[in-house]
């Protein structure tokens, strides 16, 4: 088989019920594509009969589809990263198994490349979500916006393109946690958004909570920017200040008027206030020092178990 000149890496966890599916709708657009491709698939330590399943494609498809077994769960974006690691060909792309995002829309981004573009990112049209996860995510894109610095109009969907010189460097990177979007951003010299379908989740439930989607999140914030930092650095600056007016106002009430007791819970509100600014603040610390820690230990971001579907 000759070198792919595509490749689309899609980690998978515990996705039995969707990947039939998806075998059927993918890879006849691969193979529709006109290109030498290859399809990188990530258990990501699935539970279920995923891993039979991928194997299974793989044998359907000899010398298109691999198959990397890790031996645990690692996450979605140590998946890609692992996924990137191993993908040859020279354009790149991402996306999930729920098939939320059709793999229809693969032309198009392929497209895009060949136009010139490094980063293919994507904002999901007519998503078929809840409103308030709607909502939340859009609230979220504007502050990560403003935090991070970069252009990216939907944080969320993982359905995206990159050039090999971009996934060059985002291997070169060792960080144990990360954000593949904001990261291909800030490598990218030509980088576009186009618009593509959305569909509701057919088969299987969501694996992204509220607690992961936090966390991946501060991954987003902490990792890309210091800002939430010195904004608290500046917040700590401007309570002190008002504080500090704060008590020479009571000190001269306390002359004028003499002492008096009506006030005891307007101080108590206030000190509520600041208990919670200051266990904020010491949180927001502590997440970037847990970043610190994970980094300095420099412990495998993944473990590999087992790769098939390489000659080699």
């Amino acid at each position: 088989m000759s070198d792919p000149l595509v490749s689309v890496v899609i980690p998978v966890y515990n996705e039995q019920e969707s990947l039939p599916l998806l075998f059927d709708r993918l890879m006849p657009v691969m193979e529709n594509l006109g290109r030498p491709y290859e399809v990188v698939f990530i258990n990501d330590g699935s539970r279920d009969r995923s891993l039979a399943l991928l194997l299974d494609c793989k044998d359907r498809f000899p010398g298109r589809v691999v198959v990397i077994d890790f031996n645990g769960n690692f996450g979605q974006h140590m998946a890609i990263m692992a996924g990137f690691a191993e993908a040859r060909g020279e354009m790149i792309l991402t996306m999930d198994a729920d098939l939320q995002n059709p793999p229809e829309e693969i032309p198009r981004i392929v497209a895009a490349m060949e136009e010139g573009h490094d980063v293919v990112g994507t904002v999901r049209s007519g998503r078929q979500d809840p409103f308030f996860r709607k909502f939340a995510s859009r609230i979220v894109n504007r502050v990560s916006n403003r935090i991070t610095g970069l252009k990216l109009n939907d944080y969320g969907c993982m359905m995206r393109g990159y050039s090999r010189r971009i996934i060059t460097f985002i291997n070169q990177c060792k960080e144990t946690t990360t954000f593949i979007p904001a990261l291909a951003q800030k490598f990218a010299m030509n980088p576009v958004e186009i618009p593509i379908a959305h569909s509701e989740r057919e088969q299987g439930e969501s694996k992204y909570g509220l607690y992961r989607l936090i966390r991946l999140n501060f991954d987003l914030m902490t990792g890309f920017s210091l800002i939430p930092l010195q904004a608290v650095t500046m917040l700590g600056m401007i309570v002190s200040a008002l504080s500090f007016f704060f008590s020479v106002f009571l000190l001269l009430r306390r002359l004028i008027v003499g002492p008096e007791v009506e006030g005891v819970f307007t101080l108590m509100a206030l000190n509520f206030l600041f208990m919670g600014i200051t266990l904020f603040s010491v949180g927001l610390v502590g997440e970037y020092i847990g970043r610190i820690y994970q980094e300095v230990r420099e412990r495998p971001r993944f473990v590999i178990r087992e790769v098939w579907g390489r000659d080699e």
